[in-house]
């Protein structure tokens, strides 16, 4: 733990309603003052001036792959590009090899974090044993090992049986239930969104309803039991209504999506292009506009990347042959600027909202402030920094990304965690 004194930024902090420019002291790793005139002298001085200073931004949705394919990404090189997207906290999804779904697998990764990571690590444990989608995973010794919420991820619970006593247990042990909501039946076979595009490409498309019906589904099983629920990277706009109806309702049900899905659809697929297949997949226009809509009204909580790595012997085959996935760490906030921020869609106290408290608040993490007392995790933005992502450049191991050459405006600049500087591109 450091200590860092950080001066003269425009400090944003949304749990405390807090916009304003002044000082953040942090002291032996803690966040001890906020304000103007602060003096403390043993402290390293980062000039913030002209910059935007945020509580450490948090991804709720990351695939690390270690342990078992520590070729496509390891927590290390995961981290670091966590890092150089201005992530404090990165959550990690259970699909590894084994799969997270004992308390021995979660201690693994929470140690290998601690030894290798350059940002916080927490990970999600399996709803089922080996995400099988049989039998109940070990769930309360792997939330006493440390995980933070339970998920099958790509692999969803079709059997509603099973899911209603999973719901039951993470309530008993306050944990959320995130799922991937698709019905792999309506969606067998398919590779990208069922629609006019799918059919010119002639690729088997996955409709709409296949996350739909799924979606539908969770929320009424988060009504008869109480728990809290979560869809993952949502994408279609049924969804996002049956979300927000869910909401007026009082239920416990919170959305997150990602930025692939509010900047791209499925008409700006290049033909064949591997590094645009991913799940949900990418789908029609009305669907993006119900994503940045949903970001506006409040029936999305929370971005997310699906930080999805594939190396390109894997990546670089057949569109059909090729698995789901793209990166989003490094470009995750000047996608999320771009498109909100300087189009006036929305504040940037929103977008910072939806990527700093929203996410603790979802997973129960004593982060996303910059409260008196809270971990030192702090993230500096330059809105107005332009800069063009090279994939060839990025910190992850992998290079399977649709935004290689894009332009952006704004960028995190700086990423610091516990005081210690673990980024810095100024």
């Amino acid at each position: 733990m450091s200590s860092l004194w950080i001066r003269n930024g425009r400090v944003i902090d949304p749990a405390n309603g807090r916009d304003e420019v002044a000082d953040v002291l942090v002291v032996e790793g803690k966040v001890t003052a906020i304000g103007t005139g602060i003096e403390h002298s043993g402290a390293p001085q980062f000039d913030a001036t002209g910059l935007v200073v945020t509580p450490g931004l948090i991804d709720m949705h990351v695939h690390l792959r270690e342990p078992g394919f520590e070729h496509s990404e390891t927590i290390k090189t995961g981290s670091m590009a966590a890092a150089a997207g201005g992530f404090t906290s990165i959550v990690c999804m259970p699909n590894t090899s084994p799969v997270n779904d004992s308390a021995t697998v979660t201690r693994y990764i929470i140690e290998r974090a601690r030894q290798t990571a350059v940002v916080n690590v927490f990970p999600i444990g399996a709803i089922t044993k080996g995400s099988a989608g049989e039998e109940l995973a070990s769930i309360g010794s792997m939330k006493q090992a440390g995980i933070v919420a339970i998920s099958d991820d790509g692999r969803p619970v079709m059997n509603a049986r099973v899911m209603r006593r999973a719901m039951e247990l993470a309530k008993a042990f306050d944990v959320p239930v995130i799922d991937h909501c698709e019905d792999l039946h309506l969606s067998a076979g398919g590779d990208m969104h069922e629609g006019l595009c799918s059919v010119r490409l002639g690729l088997r498309g996955i409709p709409a309803a296949s996350e739909d019906v799924m979606v539908a589904r969770d929320i009424l099983l988060a009504e008869l039991t109480g728990a809290q629920f979560h869809v993952a990277h949502i994408s279609s706009r049924h969804s996002i209504s049956m979300v927000r109806h869910a909401k007026m309702l009082g239920l416990p049900v919170t959305s997150e999506v990602c930025p692939h899905h509010f900047t791209l659809a499925d008409e700006d697929i290049q033909p064949y292009d591997s590094n645009y297949k991913m799940k949900p997949p990418l789908r029609g226009r009305e669907h993006v506009a119900a994503a940045v809509e949903g970001i506006l009204s409040g029936a999305i909580d929370a971005i997310a990347t699906d930080h999805a790595p594939h190396p390109g012997s894997e990546k670089m085959q057949e569109f059909e042959r090729c698995p789901f996935g793209i990166l989003g760490l490094e470009t995750a906030v000047g996608l999320s600027l771009g498109t909100f921020v300087h189009t006036g869609k929305v504040s940037l106290n929103k977008i910072i909202e939806t990527m700093t408290v929203a996410p603790a608040r979802i997973l129960k993490l004593d982060r996303g402030t910059l409260s008196a007392g809270a971990p030192g995790d702090v993230t500096v933005l330059d809105p107005n920094k332009e800069w063009t992502y090279d994939v060839n450049r990025s910190h992850s191991k992998s290079r399977n990304s649709p935004y290689h050459g894009h332009k952006f405006k704004g960028a995190a600049v700086a990423t610091i965690v516990g005081g210690n500087i673990v980024f810095d591109a100024r």
